[in-house]
């Protein structure tokens, strides 16, 4: 028998908390349907990552795959059609361990209504759950990029914003949704949970604006 690249036991626990972790996320409304994509990593060289158009609402282990960092399946199975922007996160840092997509409300008519390349957040007390902020005195910029059907040409945007140090926790695609990452999956959802949040609120001011 052919070893595994990866260990069965590392994709298990993942498997086990991508798909607890996709239901919680469900549940807030910021996944609707077969939308949105979440990953973690398992080595060097390998992610688990949810399947392409599994109902996010009703996610389980068997619900995610194996694939390396080029984006390839390993084993049968058919990954996320955004699996790209996922691995070229975790070949640009190897300090990334996880990686949460989704499709919210908020997000979705932020970037479609108001369409600037960016949306900044500032002052707010939340912020303070993101990685490396330490007072609501804080402003952060998150990139909106253009939806494309080409994946491959949007990830290697992305990265080359990333290079330039002009993304830092977190990236909108417009009329799409959020990315976030962080080290872990815990530290991931919270920046998630975070950001999902003041993405309403900024909604809500404009709309009372």
């Amino acid at each position: 028998m052919t070893e595994r690249p990866y260990s069965t036991s590392a994709f298990r626990e993942a498997a086990r908390t991508l798909a607890a972790t996709g239901r919680r996320i469900y549940r807030h409304g910021w996944s609707p349907a077969t939308s949105s994509n979440y990953s973690q990593r398992l080595n060097a060289n390998h992610a688990a990552i949810t399947r392409s158009g599994r109902d996010k609402g009703l996610l389980e282990e068997t619900d995610i795959m194996v694939v390396d960092l080029d984006g390839q399946p390993v084993g049968d199975g058919k990954p996320s059609a955004e699996t790209l922007l996922h691995t070229s996160l975790y070949r640009r840092d190897p300090a990334i361990g996880a990686v949460l997509h989704t499709h919210s409300h908020a997000a979705t008519v932020l970037t479609m209504h108001w369409p600037a390349d960016h949306v900044t957040l500032e002052g707010y007390e939340l912020l303070k759950a993101l990685d490396g902020i330490h007072s609501h005195d804080s402003r952060l910029t998150i990139p909106v990029f253009d939806n494309s059907q080409d994946i491959a040409a949007l990830a290697a945007d992305v990265d080359r914003q990333l290079e330039a140090g002009r993304i830092t926790h977190a990236y909108l695609i417009r009329g799409h949704g959020l990315y976030t990452w962080a080290a872990d999956m815990p530290a991931c959802y919270r920046q998630l949970e975070a950001l999902e949040t003041l993405l309403a609120v900024e909604l809500d001011r404009r709309r009372l604006g």
